[in-house]
């Protein structure tokens, strides 16, 4: 009506940030990894092991995903770290974080293996910490293996990417956004915190594209995106439908 166009949930400067970095994963992991790998979603055929947020139970969920990510989990460690306040003396310069971080990537040093960590008050919920591992194994398949420098400026946002392109993205597209219920003496309610770099926006886009690029019009997974997403999917999905060109 009045001849205005629906307006995109993403930028222009987004869209093209994605397109490129699909372009890039292709380029350095190859085109055959999107199209053939499994879209891991949050089931009991693809986790299937009991979760009762033991490190047991983080060590299963870790190999899982190490086997749909096609990372050796034999030459990567796996460690539960503190929460934020008990980092400050913990923290190596060549490892990655944020202010709340709920992981961290050590990089190889002087031939030791890699060292990824899960905070251990995510330990409650398995969703985060699927989330949490994919994101840096991200690393250890970008980093570690050499395809991207530490210090590029978009590196945490194209580990976030790395985990569409390798079929977790529902898992770190939910996680993005993770409401809590908190409660003191005096209060209670929810408060919100954001688990990556790529805001739900970008992680529909990315979605759409992803499955554009695997010729899925109308795949059944996104039932698993929460409301907001499955909304800024099928926009995006429909535009993606009608204006885009072919990747390169």
């Amino acid at each position: 009506m009045f001849g205005f166009k629906p307006r995109l949930p993403v930028t222009e400067d987004e869209r093209l940030w994605v397109d490129g970095g699909f372009r890039s994963l292709k380029r350095l992991i190859g085109e055959k990894r999107l199209l053939e790998c499994d879209l891991i979603e949050p089931t009991d055929e693809y986790f299937p092991d009991r979760y009762d947020g033991s490190e047991a139970a983080l060590r299963a969920i870790f190999n899982r995903v190490c086997d749909y990510m096609k990372v050796d989990g034999s030459k990567v460690n796996l460690e539960v770290i503190p929460d934020a306040s008990e980092l400050k003396e913990l923290l190596p310069s060549y490892s990655f974080r944020t202010n709340d971080p709920a992981g961290l990537h050590f990089g190889q040093d002087s031939g030791e293996k890699p060292l990824i960590g899960v905070r251990k008050s995510l330990l409650k919920d398995p969703l985060t910490v699927v989330a949490t591992i994919a994101h840096e194994l991200g690393h250890v398949i970008l980093l570690d293996g050499g395809l991207l420098a530490r210090d590029a400026e978009d590196m945490e946002p194209m580990t976030d990417l790395v985990t569409v392109y390798l079929g977790l993205g529902i898992f770190n597209a939910n996680a993005c956004r993770r409401f809590h219920k908190y409660q003191d003496d005096r209060r209670e309610g929810w408060s919100m915190h954001r688990l990556g770099y790529l805001p739900e926006e970008v992680f529909g886009y990315a979605l759409a594209l992803f499955a554009k690029e695997r010729g899925e019009s109308d795949p059944h997974w996104i039932s698993h995106l929460s409301t907001n997403l499955k909304a800024y999917f099928k926009q995006l999905a429909a535009w993606l439908s009608k204006n885009s060109q072919p990747q390169a």
